[in-house]
């Protein structure tokens, strides 16, 4: 009887059966193989041997060679992989290709680039540890294997030293830790801190490396030469086999949530990795995500609270400005010279921190000059011919779209009735880093946001000049938002809090709290006087604002999951969003059709689906991006098995997709756009 093995092969299909040829006496689970597919040679992983009683009725392909270069996945490693494959409904072959590096292990080789993590060789002493963090440090520890701990502390109230003296505990039993980061840009300040504390001893594993740095940079993790990873969430992939810790700060953040392939949450994904592997996990937040939050109020996950920050030092201070009001005022006193986003009120602060010898940080979730350019004369909105979205206009000549790349040359006249009535509405970093230099041109400015800083060599400098104090104000995005922590920062502007608070998502509410609470917190966090936060909005009384400002996180969290509940939203509801997108819109309307009628006959010929809440199909918000037409079907259960198993059965045949068509589902979207 010939020897079979079942292989997850690195395509879009199940697992395949092959024959194991002359490797049959050699291969073992886990294994990194080559296998005949059609015409084609692909990588594929041994997941099991079948019994020999198994019957086949067609002649077995054998397995064609063993990859040398690609190390055996761990049983373990195995279990949760396939685990993440079968609750995000994305094939086990392509899942398990995200666990090797991009290029072939290079053994002594001497490298002339600047090393990826700093090196020191002597370990910084450790601070000592307030009230808080040590009762905190001390009831993790108490509890032994897998667990999941939420740490709920104000900004600056010393998370991060928590983290490493756990972190401390696991090098000293010889095993790994992992510590996830929401944003690529948070990485430099936290391994230059962990670095000092760790001489040696950290890998980095992200999106911003070179192919050979982060290969290097994988095997040195995965060989325990480096034991610490730090990383963004594609470091969970990185096959360790000695996990002792998983640490994953700011759990909160949207950008866990992957939006393209494989639809994973890595906050999730880790707190099953660590099950797997019986080992703690950490997540850490000021502003913890709701579905964390109950469970921990749930009991399954252990809840620690840090309500002070360290050295006793004042939370910021808020002043929300009705810009409403503000404008209203500047029409009866017609002589404010100030921009028209810039409230009195902000500019006083600014203007007295510059004077004080301190840095200012001035926040807005939009790049370039203006969101809308439009004619007066006709009408015409400037839109992007491939994507349903209007041109942004960047540096006064360029207009460019922010999902395609798609440019144009602004002229003076409208190119639909040839009249010079252009007029750009709206406004973004590019124009407020312009405005801040006419006011202010004795200050050192600098600009954070995509268009400006493209590079981590970028990033590290931009840091680092502001750690430095060669930088007053800065201007940024989301990218300055987040887990930084600077010094001389006492004065921190919302520009347009506003922003995020229309967007049409069930989470709204609850990301405007996150931002505006994340963004206040990098103010005065060595400062003995408490930093000042100037909130500008639209719509001052906004749930996610009053409670904000007021650092009522379960005041805001408990009116939250009480619409949630009613509405069967997450955390008590699951979710899973189908979407097909093409380039013919017939077409694409003609599948969403076919999937509709598939979808209430399944619903409605199974009792285990009849409580399904079926809704759509539509064309998404943005329903058309790079050329392609998209539209979607949203899905919503109380019961996660009952919704997987609705959505197997519902895609499992897809020959009704029109050519040019492409599916794609998304369990538990973040992402509704």
């Amino acid at each position: 009887m010939e020897t079979m093995y079942e292989v997850a092969v690195n395509a879009p299909i199940d697992p395949l059966t092959y024959g194991g040829g002359e490797f049959k006496d050699t291969l073992r689970l886990g294994q990194s193989i080559l296998v005949p597919l059609g015409a084609r040679k692909i990588p594929g992983v041994v997941l099991r041997q079948l019994d020999s009683a198994t019957e086949i009725d067609f002649k077995l392909k054998n397995i064609l060679d063993i990859d040398p270069d690609r190390p055996a996945l761990s049983e373990l490693y195995l279990k949760w992989i396939t685990w993440l494959a079968n609750f995000y409904c994305y094939p086990l072959g392509q899942t398990i290709a995200n666990s090797f590096p991009p290029l072939k292990k290079i053994s002594n080789r001497k490298s002339k680039k600047k090393p990826v993590v700093p090196i020191y060789d002597i370990a910084q002493v450790p601070p000592t540890l307030t009230p808080e963090q040590f009762r905190c440090l001390e009831a993790i520890e108490k509890v032994s294997g897998f667990s999941t701990h939420l740490v709920f502390g104000v900004t600056g109230s010393g998370k991060t030293e928590i983290y490493l003296r756990l972190i401390e505990k696991v090098i000293e039993q010889g095993k790994s830790a992992l510590f996830l980061l929401p944003e690529i840009s948070l990485t430099p300040q936290l391994v230059d801190r962990f670095s000092k504390r760790f001489p040696g001893k950290i890998a980095v594993l992200h999106s911003q490396l070179t192919p050979r740095e982060k290969t290097d940079q994988w095997w040195q993790a995965y060989s325990n030469e480096k034991p610490i990873i730090i990383g963004a969430r594609s470091a969970l992939f990185c096959p360790i086999k000695n996990y002792g810790l998983i640490v994953v700060d700011e759990e909160h953040e949207q950008s866990f949530k992957q939006d393209e392939k494989l639809k994973y949450h890595a906050r999730d994904a880790a707190v099953m990795l660590g099950r797997f592997h019986n080992c703690p996990v950490i997540l850490g937040s000021a502003t913890p995500s709701l579905e964390s939050y109950n469970n921990a109020l749930l009991g399954k996950y252990h809840l620690h609270t840090l309500k002070k920050r360290v050295g006793m030092r004042h939370l910021p201070e808020f002043a929300v400005v009705d810009m409403r009001e503000e404008r209203e005022n500047r029409k009866l006193e017609k002589s404010s010279e100030l921009p028209f986003w810039l409230s009195q009120t902000l500019f006083d602060k600014i203007s007295f921190a510059l004077k004080q010898k301190h840095q200012v940080a001035l926040f807005l979730n939009r790049r370039g000059m203006a969101q809308n350019i439009h004619c007066n004369a006709c009408g015409y909105v400037f839109e992007c011919p491939n994507c349903a979205i209007s041109l942004t206009l960047h540096g006064k000549a360029f207009l460019n779209c922010h999902y395609c790349d798609y440019s144009l040359q602004l002229k003076e006249h409208c190119p639909q009735c040839h009249e010079p009535c252009v007029e750009a509405i709206g406004i973004g970093t590019e124009r407020v880093e312009e405005d801040m230099k006419i006011l202010f041109p004795e200050a050192r400015l600098a600009r954070a946001d995509r268009d400006e800083v493209q590079s981590r060599e970028e990033m590290e400098q931009l840091v680092q000049d502001f750690e430095n104090r060669h930088i007053d104000i800065l201007v940024g995005t989301q990218m300055i938002a987040k887990g930084l922590d600077f010094p001389g920062l006492t004065v921190v502007g919302l520009v347009m809090a506003d922003v995020a608070l229309n967007m049409p998502d069930f989470r709204t509410s609850e990301r405007s709290f996150q931002l505006i609470t994340q963004v206040a917190g990098r103010a005065g966090r060595h400062s003995d006087d408490p930093g000042q936060v100037v909130i500008q909005t639209y719509n001052p009384k906004h749930l996610a604002i009053q409670h904000s400002i007021k650092n009522d996180y379960q005041g805001f969290a408990t009116q939250e999951l009480q619409f949630r509940k009613e509405l069967q939203y997450p955390p008590y509801g699951k979710m899973a969003l189908i979407r097909v997108k093409g380039n013919q819109l017939e077409a694409v309307e003609s599948c969403m059709e076919m999937l509709s009628q598939r979808a209430q006959a399944l619903s409605k010929t199974h009792f285990n689906y009849q409580n399904l809440n079926l809704l759509g199909p539509c064309p998404s918000p943005i329903s058309r991006v790079r050329g392609k037409f998209r539209y979607q079907f949203m899905i919503k259960s109380f019961d996660l098995v009952t919704l997987q198993n609705f959505c197997k059965q519902l895609l499992a045949d897809q020959r009704w997709l029109s050519a040019g068509t492409k599916l794609s589902i998304d369990m538990d979207p973040y992402n509704m756009l």
